[in-house]
């Protein structure tokens, strides 16, 4: 079944580069260090694919100050310029870009959706909220962090507040991660979204601080605690709009959340796990946390970094 989310609202905040070409984009850090694992990596998502290219950098310890579904989190915060003026044939650029495809569109669905959650939570709490953007790219692509490529996978470059995604990861999620249907696709991007507040709020900050004055082990423990974080806030973003539910919705998120653990994509790379190395957390935690953000829909019940996780 699928999650009965309203169409997007055609005003959110959308950039489409596919079919631009790609390129290196300005910022650094997360592009840099893809280009620099992929020749040591040679093959979670080299010859084999998008998978194999995932596993492998969750594997060798992220994406740098990318917030990828598998890789990576931290950074800092510069205000992303609007890309939802008209352009093209008439309509908005969210107008252009989402209805692409139906992928394109259910993004763009839950994207929506994500904001107008997060933007009452945050009114309710005096908080003021900044909405990212959404950006599509196919194969290669370039954002404030650096160059985009299918093979990171979704992920939140907080230099510039944008999500980046090539909608061809949900192929891959359904089919090589066995993660199929329309609410395992929400809860990526969910995800993401749980990045944006993380910036917002300045614990993606925090916890680059950890990164660069503690050591590898401990900066990767800091990591997971950001991305369990984030996979709670997904489940909060769901708990608000527990009503679009269907039967067997939840289910697929938890489906999701098992297939990306770190100690899943380290079996199915290598046959080890290595804890130490761990940059998002268990399957056993990443459905943990997701479950709590559901159960509570309070985003107070997510901090991770209080406790055993």
């Amino acid at each position: 079944m699928a999650m009965r989310l309203d169409d997007f609202d055609p005003n959110i905040n959308v950039e489409d580069q596919r079919g631009q070409g790609g390129g290196f984009g300005g910022g650094g850090g997360g592009g840099g260090l893809i280009f620099g694992l992929l020749p040591l990596i040679g093959s979670r998502f080299g010859c084999g694919g998008i998978v194999v290219v995932l596993i492998l950098l969750a594997v060798f310890g992220g994406l740098g100050n990318l917030g990828s579904l598998v890789g990576g989190g931290g950074g800092t915060s510069q205000p992303r310029v609007s890309q939802s003026e008209p352009r093209g044939e008439g309509g908005t650029a969210a107008q252009n870009a989402c209805t692409v495809n139906a992928d394109s569109r259910a993004a763009c669905n839950a994207f929506s959706s994500a904001q107008k959650t997060w933007a009452t939570i945050f009114a309710q709490s005096g908080q003021r909220f900044q909405a990212p953007s959404l950006v599509f790219y196919g194969g290669n692509g370039r954002s404030g962090c650096g160059a985009a490529q299918a093979a990171m996978g979704p992920f939140y470059c907080p230099t510039d507040q944008g999500i980046y995604l090539d909608t061809s990861f949900f192929n891959e999620l359904a089919n090589r991660f066995g993660a199929k249907g329309d609410f395992a696709q929400d809860y990526v991007i969910a995800h993401e979204f749980g990045h944006h507040i993380q910036n917002l709020l300045g614990t993606s900050d925090q916890v680059q601080r950890i990164q660069r004055s503690s050591s590898e082990r401990e900066g990767n423990a800091a990591s997971v605690r950001l991305e369990l974080q984030a996979d709670c806030y997904a489940g909060v973003w769901a708990a608000a709009n527990r009503d679009r539910l269907e039967p067997g919705d939840v289910e697929e998120g938890m489906t999701a959340a098992q297939a990306i653990g770190d100690d899943t994509l380290q079996k199915e790379s290598s046959g080890r796990v290595m804890p130490d190395s761990f940059t998002h957390g268990t399957s056993a935690q990443r459905m943990t946390w997701l479950r709590r953000g559901l159960e509570t829909g309070d985003p107070a019940q997510c901090d991770t970094f209080k406790g055993a996780i």
